[in-house]
């Protein structure tokens, strides 16, 4: 560790209120996806979906995601990013309010379509290109990677309480009688009103979290090349990450092993507290080897414990092998935004992380509704194998591509 350098669990001695309420906050939003990943395939297997109409709905909120980050993307630089923020956590609470009082498929199509539910270990909702963009803006340049892993870390380990927080609704029913179907709605009341909070804490962020100078004409001008370039490689991870979203893991827990839901709660718990401690490793490698080696390095392997866990013949030997994954194949994250903010100017930022967000939500949203079909056809973990083998041909596409173009930390 480097003289002055702060250590991982404490801010840099700059940080200020606007980014500790940012943090807070991610882990807030963290905590009601975690939840809501889990249960929303229980939830609409228990108003008697089939797997494809879960598929269908998952595909329906990465889908809608894409289209709402791409519309940010254009709108972003004429609008303040405060007030745009406000406007998500609006939609959040609508959000959860909807799922919870509606119980047919095209309303609830529509509603996953519109609204905000984020049904990977990611953030693919509207709220990641803007909390990306005022977390650049509010700490120096030699501290952002070890930031946006702290922003990831706080998401992670939140999301894995939230993951075991879904056991909640059988814990109700058994303990007061009651349906189960009552106590899921309320779990996604409870979503609602995380949405609220975010709204209430974001009116307090400061003006010091808008990018300097005045808005462009574009929404990209500067950066426009490189932008397009990583658009298009993120797009072929999130298509293969589509197979694997955590709905549709969970869901083939189910099917394949008939496993319950306390011990799929459990898996994605430790899968989160895996995936946060590795939070803490990218900060330090990104130093050694760079972002882009980082990203791909600790990518393959978790990759091919994708593939793996397909294969396993009993429930404890998947388990493992989805646990090596997470623990595998998150340093990316923080590498990832850290590299994207570094290479475009700052009044780009909120652009170019929605422009590189939309393919993947896109991209990620085509593939699900075809993993619920084949989990429909055979309980075989093919979606895992097709993700798996996807991923890995875009870890090396990206290294390909990127491996020379540098940061400016890096050009030293």
């Amino acid at each position: 560790m480097r003289a002055g350098e702060p250590r991982w669990w404490l801010l840099p001695p700059a940080a200020g209120p606007d980014l500790r309420r940012l943090l807070a906050m991610r882990a807030l939003r963290a905590f009601a996806d975690g939840f809501v990943v889990l249960l929303l395939p229980v939830y609409l297997l228990a108003l008697g979906f089939s797997p494809l109409q879960v598929g269908a709905i998952a595909t329906a909120t990465l889908l809608g995601s894409g289209a709402m980050v791409f519309a940010l993307g254009l709108l972003a630089h004429r609008f303040a990013q405060r007030r745009l923020v406000l406007g998500a956590a609006v939609l959040m609470a609508a959000s959860g309010l909807a799922f919870a009082s509606l119980g047919d498929f095209w309303p609830l199509l529509l509603v996953a379509t519109v609204g905000t539910l984020n049904l990977t270990n990611g953030d693919t909702s509207v709220f990641s290109p803007l909390e990306q963009s005022m977390v650049a803006q509010a700490v120096d340049a030699c501290d952002r990677t070890a930031v946006f892993a702290r922003y990831a870390l706080l998401g992670a380990l939140a999301g894995a309480v939230g993951a075991l927080f879904a056991v909640a609704p059988e814990w109700a029913a058994a303990r007061w009688s009651i349906d189960r179907l009552p106590a899921l709605k309320a779990m996604f009341l409870l979503y609602g009103a995380v949405g609220l909070i975010v709204f209430m804490v974001y009116r307090t962020l400061t003006p010091a979290v808008e990018p300097p100078g005045h808005a462009p004409s574009a929404p990209l001008v500067e950066s426009r090349p490189i932008v397009l370039r990583m658009a298009a490689v993120f797009t072929l991870d999130s298509f293969g990450s589509g197979f694997a979203v955590q709905s549709l893991v969970a869901l083939w827990l189910f099917a394949r092993f008939d496993a319950s839901v306390a011990l799929v709660g459990q898996v994605f718990f430790w899968a989160g507290v895996l995936s946060a401690a590795s939070f803490l490793v990218a900060p330090w490698l990104a130093r050694r080897i760079g972002l882009v080696n980082t990203m791909v390095f600790t990518h393959l392997p978790a990759n091919a414990f994708l593939i793996a866990a397909a294969f396993m013949p009993t429930v404890e030997l998947a388990v493992a092998m989805l646990l090596l994954r997470y623990a595998t194949s998150s340093m990316d994250v923080p590498a990832r935004n850290s590299y994207v903010m570094a290479v475009v100017p700052p009044h780009e930022r909120a652009a170019a992380a929605s422009f590189t967000a939309v393919p993947r939500s896109l991209a990620a949203g085509v593939s699900p509704v075809f993993a619920g079909w084949l989990l429909g056809l055979s309980t075989f973990g093919w979606p895992l194998v097709i993700g798996g083998a996807l991923k890995i041909g875009y870890d090396l596409l990206l290294l390909r591509l990127f491996r020379a173009v540098k940061p400016p930390e890096e050009e030293r």
